[in-house]
């Protein structure tokens, strides 16, 4: 009867290891524009996407010079509101800063 209660056990245990699963991962991308600030950009990266200042720098460049930098890698729903962040904190200062998200 023992047995039978492990094998239950192990069964049950291996099934559910194969239902959790590591939810997908997304990029938030910042793309180029003529008209937000340098500044502005480091500003984002740094109180929004929590980048040291060089980190930030780096980005800012990437996304000046290459047309699109990655702020972050996160789950859906947390690139989601962070791209929502900086959506809100553009508009307050006049930027047209947009970010996007992509699947990792």
């Amino acid at each position: 009867m023992s047995d039978l209660s492990t094998k239950k056990s192990s069964k049950s245990s291996i099934k559910t290891e194969r239902l959790l699963k590591e939810p997908d991962l997304y990029k938030v991308v910042m793309l180029n524009d003529n008209y937000t600030t340098m500044d502005f950009v480091v500003e984002i990266l740094i109180d929004i996407f929590g980048k040291t200042e060089a980190e930030a720098r780096r980005i800012m460049l990437a996304v000046h010079k290459q047309g699109r930098g990655t702020a972050g890698i996160y789950v859906y729903d947390i690139a989601v509101s962070k791209i929502a962040q900086v959506d809100e904190a553009a508009k307050k200062k006049g930027f047209p800063l947009k970010c996007i998200v992509e699947k990792e």
